[in-house]
């Protein structure tokens, strides 16, 4: 469990660095996800992007655990 939680971490904070770098090639902006900008207030709601990273984590977490 210990070692799981560890590779989560690490995960997170490595997208954390490359994030400047990764909204420049367009992630973070793919087609199906929602942006929604009004006067006040803006919405973005990341679809395509949270399927994107949920199919990379589990591949990744697939190949660790085997």
């Amino acid at each position: 469990m210990s070692r799981f939680l560890i590779i989560i971490g690490l995960i997170i904070v490595a997208v954390g660095v490359l994030w400047p770098w990764l909204t420049r090639i367009g992630f973070g902006r793919l087609p199906g996800d929602i942006m929604i900008v009004r006067e006040n207030f803006t919405i973005y709601i990341p679809i395509t992007t949270g399927l994107l990273i949920s199919i990379l984590l589990t591949v990744v977490l697939w190949l660790v655990n085997r």
